[in-house]
């Protein structure tokens, strides 16, 4: 198993300038630190179930052997007995409305006679690596917050802040989330017209945290997250295109960088625009820029204000949808994907709400997310337009990785309510492998002088 490298060899710690770093939180004391380890789960979740038994108790999540992984890291269902609760539909939402984001309930007003949410017990399946849990029980009494909430001095790893005090804390837990230390993978995305007429495009990625880097010598700056790629495979008029990212965790102190090779011009440009509202790379403009990953890239936009905790029906362990019997065909559908493969349950979230600050721009002028209690991973996001709008609704279709412990996702979905289109980005199920968590990179694969070489069309 490939989780973390070099660990003690190099944390992510954002030196903001030494004295002119301004801090704007503190770190939890070592007594609250402690409920880490009793009512608290490791990385910050209620230990205890709810009081109606809907909910269960947290008891470590699933074992790596849960469940049969094949040889291409295809995962068998280790909750295929599982019978369904009850299914809402646009006739009985009423009934759940409490447990219901703003933007479920528009998707079931926008398309009453096929979106639904089929239920099911549920099962608190998600963990990660004692050496995370380690790393966290430091950030709870050494991470702080930087430059207005934009950076983070002393990070070690993920989830700054298991312990969040504040909404740009809790939206830090899921930006700086623990992914597995580096990965490669190729990944189906659909942008269907609002009739479903779709081309799917593929993709290869690559990620490569900081932690996990195989150098040898200086790293090429304390701030650095990740480095990332992706590879358009297909369709033909686009192949051979390829983005390249350094992802900073201070974007305040020094801005993402991103180039593009363009493999019909064969020429690597700078890209600016890969960053915040510009559009997103082969999306054929159906998300921004920071719709990827459901949020990414720096908080400086916006005022991050922490709502509480509440209730929600969101989708979790969705191994029927990722399975490699399922066809890309099964799931794409007009409007929405196929909601009888998506398997919904009752969790705790986190509830954040984004507004533009004063002065800055961006196509989305509030942000509302639901961020999942057991592994900080956003659930559900929904996105207004600048007249108070409801536009865009994103949800996770989650699932735990379990063989290599990394929660995780089938699917990312995002709607637009206005024009019926919308993606899904990041099936797997008709490619030759799933995940290859054994990837491994050094900064030296990640530059512009290795994309050109890397480009072929």
């Amino acid at each position: 198993m490939k989780t973390i490298t070099n660990l003690g060899r190099r944390t992510l710690s954002v030196l903001a300038l030494s004295s002119l770093a301004l801090s704007v939180s503190a770190a939890v004391s070592p007594e609250e630190a402690a409920t880490l380890q009793t009512t608290l789960t490791p990385i910050g979740a209620e230990r205890a179930g709810n009081a109606a038994g809907t909910i269960p108790q947290w008891t470590g999540g699933l074992a790596r052997d849960a469940a049969a992984v094949d040889a291409n890291g295809f995962y068998a269902d280790p909750f295929a007995a599982d019978q369904e609760l009850f299914t809402v539909t646009a006739a009985n939402i009423e009934q759940y409305k409490d447990q219901l984001s703003p933007g479920q309930q528009a998707m079931f007003a926008r398309y009453p006679e096929t979106y639904r949410m089929r239920v099911y017990p549920s099962r608190r399946s998600n963990t990660v690596p004692q050496e995370v849990f380690d790393a966290v029980a430091r950030n709870a009494v050494n991470t702080v917050t930087a430059e207005g909430g934009n950076g983070l001095e002393n990070f070690d790893t993920a989830y700054p802040f298991p312990i969040p005090k504040s909404g740009v804390e809790a939206v830090w837990n899921h930006i700086a989330r623990y992914r597995g230390g580096s990965f490669a993978r190729t990944i189906a995305q659909a942008t269907p017209q609002a009739n479903g007429s779709n081309t799917m495009a593929v993709l290869q990625d690559e990620f490569t945290f900081a932690t996990a880097l195989n150098d040898y010598g200086p790293a090429i700056s304390d701030n650095l997250m990740f480095y990332f790629t992706q590879r358009i495979l297909s369709p033909s008029r686009l192949a051979g295109d390829v983005l390249l990212v350094h992802e900073f965790i201070n974007q305040v102190r020094e801005p993402r960088l991103a180039w593009i090779y363009n493999a019909g011009q064969r020429r690597v440009r700078r890209a600016p625009q890969v960053a915040y509202d510009g559009p997103a790379f082969g999306s054929d403009g159906t998300r921004t820029s920071d719709n990827y990953d459901f949020y990414n890239g720096s908080p400086d936009r916006y005022e991050w204000k922490l709502i509480g905790k509440r209730e929600m029906l969101i989708p979790y362990n969705n191994y029927r949808i990722a399975s490699k019997d399922v066809k890309y065909s099964e799931i794409v559908q007009a409007g929405h994907i196929n909601q009888d493969l998506v398997r919904y349950e009752l969790h705790r979230v986190w509830e954040v709400e984004a507004v533009l600050r004063e002065g800055q721009r961006h196509v989305y002028a509030k942000r509302h997310l639901f961020i999942n209690e057991d592994n900080w991973q956003a659930s559900a996001v929904d996105h207004y337009d600048g007249r108070g709008g409801l536009w865009r609704v994103a949800e996770s279709i989650a699932m735990q990785r379990f063989d290599h412990m990394v929660p995780s996702y089938a699917i990312e979905t995002l709607y637009d309510l206005q024009n019926g289109r919308y993606v899904a980005l990041g099936m797997t199920n008709e490619e030759r492998r799933n995940y290859d968590f054994n990837f491994s990179g050094a900064s030296a694969d990640f530059t512009p002088n290795a994309l050109r070489a890397s480009g072929i069309r």
